[in-house]
């Protein structure tokens, strides 16, 4: 049996994932896979955010896991980051990994197309439509009739292959094709290298290394048939290529067979970022066997106990499909990638053996998930907060390029300001917990804090501000700079190191530098002191010659303050001060500049709740003393920003974030500042709910209402004796209990 514990500590249960829109039907499950009444699978709608600009995928994973089996409808345009859009029509075929909610785009490994007819190698002629009523989506399975071949495709995913089941047509063109050009933006350009090997009539191994967003990162694999083919062609550059090998960067291999009426072909896959060797010891420990129920079973299986972390009650079935969705989407991100000897692949570009019991992730997107997502694994997922911050040190020591910003598959994207693993380690050790060595992680952060010239760091430093004259988006490098201070403050202090932990701290105050008290905002400065102008507060290039500020402008950025909330309101001039600003914003004109990225998207005013500088700030409510208004203002914006539609999301979903915001904030809590400590009092959307926090222990969030749309919160009760206050301790959270809220 799989326990919760069990899963979240060693990742060892295999699951898949996928879900329905209202659209779907949702196809009863099979007897092995049957929800029970406890089941919150059945709650999950994976089509939220495949649509509008969410950029999520609906294929077969399992939580955290490597592989990510799903269609893609298209590679080219904004909205095909992760591969599959909504409003598309037709499906190219299925690859192994994606993205899950990012604004820029990569992987889309090893393309699986099957087909019947003629060979076609060009994607516009191999492309099949499909209809939404025909395709199924849930957490461990995925399935669409492709029209124009007849062909039934079935997917499901351990953590580190993938599964595929065909049901063909009788045919004598029967196809399978592995498109290694296909890459998202559709340029096979940026192949810099594919190798294929073809072993006998059932197996195909190889790799390749792509130049995107992700630069130069190299994934392998290993692919084997459920029944021999008939012939297996390999192509290159669309023409035949004679052998059993080749390494040429555009590669297409086409398995052939002669099919009966019904007849069902296995597909299994598994990735490697080390070698062919790596990816077929992968294959053969996870899918030693032709079961495809037994692997969307287990997948299954993995899901429900994931996702049981959780238990909400409320009548409103549209909340909890929301809920449970936006909980699915927290656990596709950080993904594993290592292999099953122990192995991985190093941000150094060595391979390495992993320290006994831990596991090696990719895909941290830190400037986004710093905010919700790792503050809410520390609740529901106590297990792996260790194991992801070792792997962020680890990252840290062995990249030439300094501490973790945005990694994807051991390779450093360089993506968004600041270095947020910061606040991610910060957290973890000023929580409490065991494993990690503090001294050893403020080695690498000190080096980045203290010593690095890394974008605007040396003048950082150098003035107390980065000056607009100097670098790009400097008000809002300034203010991440200002918050990572204040964690590697918290990492010193861990460490034992006193002093420069007293002299971070002091300096996390560097916000004040950049605040106009003339005109209320945070604003560039140039290196002689004075602001740039003409000053628009919309604006997000104010200096003229470049952005001043990143996805954003200096609505937002004045309020970038996590850290240091009181010392935001001494600064503007008290705590009424405070509130009249935060009101401005929300009733502040909504006009975006033409050069506002379409990121700063979920606009109440000047608010973008689509895009993730925004998502702490109406809980500043609180410290401007009218909590009332942060709750009302919340539980609008739950209302209206989330939706169980495919285009049910504003702004990217962005690696679980947009959907730990919501998560957390219809619990009633959320960590303003995380690397804090303390949960700040929200507006809990629930009858009920029930954490699982770790070690056996639950804690229980009540809410008692005068009526059905009460959202101010009357008065708080912990373990029952009143709660005073606006913030929880986690260390009080994480020993479990009951919280009972009272609203009018």
């Amino acid at each position: 049996m799989i326990t919760r514990r069990s899963f979240l500590g060693s990742l060892s249960a295999v699951s898949a994932g996928l879900a329905v829109s209202d659209a779907l039907p949702l196809k009863a499950f099979a007897k092995s896979t049957a929800a029970s009444a406890s089941d919150v699978t059945k709650y999950v709608k994976i089509a939220i955010g495949t649509g509008g600009h969410g950029h999520t995928y609906p294929g077969a994973t399992v939580p955290w896991g490597a592989v990510q089996l799903s269609p893609d409808t298209g590679v080219k345009g904004w909205d095909h980051c992760s591969g599959y859009h909504w409003d598309d029509k037709t499906i190219l075929g299925f690859s192994h990994t994606h993205l899950s909610g990012t604004g820029a785009a990569d992987l889309l490994d090893f393309l699986v197309v099957p087909r019947v007819g003629a060979v076609k190698l060009a994607p516009s002629e191999y492309q099949q439509s499909f209809s939404h009523d025909e395709e199924v989506s849930r957490p461990g399975y995925y399935s669409v009739k492709l029209k124009d071949s007849g062909i039934f495709a079935e997917l499901s995913a351990t953590e580190r292959c993938g599964v595929h089941r065909y049901t063909f047509p009788e045919s004598k063109s029967a196809t399978i094709m592995l498109d290694m050009t296909h890459l998202i933006e559709g340029n096979p350009q940026k192949v810099n290298w594919a190798k294929v090997k073809v072993e006998g009539h059932r197996m195909v191994t190889g790799g390749r290394s792509t130049q995107l967003w992700s630069p130069g990162r190299e994934i392998y694999f290993a692919m084997e048939f459920s029944r021999p083919a008939d012939s297996i062609q390999i192509f290159a550059d669309d023409k035949p290529v004679q052998g059993e090998t080749s390494n040429e960067p555009r590669l297409k291999v086409v398995a052939h067979f002669h099919t009966t009426a019904g007849e069902k072909i296995l597909v299994k896959t598994g990735i490697s970022g080390i070698s062919t060797e790596g990816a077929l010891a992968n294959l053969k420990a996870e899918v030693p066997h032709w079961d495809f129920d037994t692997v969307q079973h287990k997948a299954h299986q993995a899901w429900q106990e994931a996702l049981g972390a959780i238990q909400v009650e409320t009548e409103n079935t549209r909340h909890k499909e929301i809920f449970y969705t936006g909980l699915y989407h927290t656990m596709l991100a950080p993904t594993l990638f290592d292999d099953v000897t122990g192995k991985y692949a190093g941000m150094d570009g060595k391979v390495h053996d992993l320290p006994a019991g831990l596991h090696n992730y990719s895909t941290f997107s830190l400037w986004d998930t710093y905010r919700a997502l790792h503050p809410l694994y520390t609740l529901i997922a106590p297990e792996k907060v260790p194991d992801l911050v070792n792997c962020l040190i680890r990252e840290a020591e062995q990249s030439p390029g300094g501490v973790p910003i945005w990694p994807l598959q051991q390779k450093e994207t360089f993506c968004m300001v600041g270095y947020h693993s910061a606040p991610v380690v910060a957290e973890a050790l000023v929580k409490g917990f065991q494993g990690i060595d503090a001294k050893a992680a403020y080695k690498v952060f000190r080096k980045r804090a203290m010593v690095d010239d890394y974008r605007g760091l040396g003048a950082y430093r150098k003035y107390g501000y980065i000056p607009c004259d100097v670098e790009e988006e400097n008000a809002s490098k300034t203010m991440d700079y200002a918050y990572d201070d204040s964690a590697v403050a918290a990492i010193a202090k861990a460490a034992g190191e006193q002093q420069e932990s007293e002299q971070l701290h002091k300096r996390s105050k560097n916000y004040r530098n950049l605040y106009d008290k003339e005109t209320g905002f945070i604003r560039p400065k140039y290196t002689d002191g004075h602001w740039a102008g003409p000053f628009a507060p919309n604006a997000i290039s104010v200096s003229r010659k470049w952005r001043d500020y990143t996805e954003s402008n200096a609505w937002v950025t004045t309020f970038s303050v996590q850290h240091d909330p009181n010392g935001l309101a001494e600064l503007m001039g008290g705590k009424q001060a405070l509130e009249k600003k935060l009101d401005d914003l929300f009733s502040a004109d909504s006009t975006q500049p033409p050069d506002m990225p379409p990121d700063v998207a979920g606009l109440v005013g000047q608010y973008a709740h689509g895009n993730e500088p925004s998502h702490h700030i109406a809980y500043l409510y609180n410290y401007a003393g009218v909590p009332e208004k942060a709750q009302k203002r919340l539980r609008s914006l739950m209302e209206t920003m989330y939706d169980n539609k495919p285009n049910g999301m504003q702004g990217n979903e962005d690696c679980g974030q947009m959907s730990a915001w919501y998560v957390l904030s219809a619990l009633g809590i959320y960590p303003v500042d995380p690397v804090s400590a303390t949960w700040d009092v929200g507006t809990p959307l629930f009858d009920r709910a029930t954490l699982e926090v770790g070690n056996g222990k639950t804690l229980t969030i009540e809410t008692k209402r005068s009526s059905a749309d009460a959202a101010i919160v009357k008065s708080v009760t912990f373990n029952g004796e009143k709660h005073e206050g606006l913030t929880f301790e986690h260390a009080a959270l994480a020993k479990g209990g009951k919280i009972v809220f009272e609203m009018v």
